[in-house]
């Protein structure tokens, strides 16, 4: 996922290893719904804040 998302998270799933760049209505929906990719189980420790700095 290229597109810049704002108040960003970068979210890297323990079991399949998919990293995405997600607002945080999807990292909400990651928790409760699990990995898009492979369906995992998904807990808020999977996220990591973005700051401008990360953004291209």
């Amino acid at each position: 996922m290229s597109d810049v998302v704002a108040d960003g998270y970068r979210f890297d799933c323990p079991a399949c290893g998919e990293s995405l760049e997600v607002n945080d209505s999807m990292r909400r929906a990651l928790v409760e719904q699990g990995c898009v990719v492979c369906g995992a189980s998904v807990t808020a420790a999977a996220f990591t804040e973005l700051s401008a700095t990360d953004r291209p």
